[in-house]
C-alpha cells in the first residue's frame, strides 16, 4: 500500500474514532502559551531557519476561534515559510500538514485551539477570552517564551 493510502485510511479512521467528540461551548480559563516550534517538524535546515514561522503560527492555534480564522492563520504560516526558506514546495508541504494535522478533533498538544480544554472545536472568543489571551501572550512575551524553543536553550 503506498503512503497516500496509508496515510487517507489513518486520516478516515481517526476521524470516524473521533467523530462521536462534538465540539461545543467549553466553560474555562486558557492555559499559559507554550511552543514547541514545528511541532513534528524541523525548525529550520542548513540554508534557512523558519521556527519562527512555527511559533507566530502556534501562538494562532493557542488562541483558537472559528474555521475562518484558522484557514487565514495556516495560510500565512506557509506565505511565512515560503518567504523564510524560498521554497513554494516545503511551504505546502507545511501547509498540508497543518491543515491535516491541526483540526480542533484531533486529542493533541497542537490542535486548533490547544490553549482550551478539548472540545472547544471552532469557537469564536468572546471579548473575556480575547481579553485573557492577550494578557497570558504579554505574560508570554515578558518570560521570553516567544522564541523558537530550540533557540531558548
Amino acid at each position: 500500500m503506498g503512503f497516500r493510502a496509508v496515510a487517507i485510511a489513518l486520516l478516515v479512521s481517526g476521524l470516524s474514532a473521533c467523530s462521536h467528540l462534538a465540539p461545543g461551548p467549553v466553560a474555562d480559563a486558557p492555559r499559559e502559551f507554550r511552543t514547541d516550534g514545528c511541532s513534528l517538524y524541523s525548525d529550520r535546515d542548513a540554508k534557512a531557519d523558519w521556527c519562527d514561522c512555527c511559533v507566530a503560527h502556534d501562538l494562532s492555534y493557542w488562541r483558537g476561534g472559528t474555521a475562518a480564522e484558522r484557514e487565514r492563520s495556516d495560510a500565512e504560516f506557509a506565505a511565512c515559510v515560503r518567504q523564510a526558506t524560498g521554497n513554494p514546495e516545503q511551504a505546502a508541504r507545511m501547509h498540508a500538514a497543518v491543515r491535516l494535522g491541526g483540526a480542533p478533533w484531533w486529542p493533541t498538544p497542537f490542535r486548533w485551539g490547544y490553549g482550551w480544554a478539548y472540545g472547544r472545536g471552532y469557537q469564536a472568543l468572546s471579548l473575556t477570552e480575547q481579553i485573557q489571551t492577550d494578557r497570558l501572550q504579554g505574560l508570554a512575551e515578558q518570560q521570553g517564551q516567544m522564541q523558537c524553543p530550540s533557540r531558548a536553550r
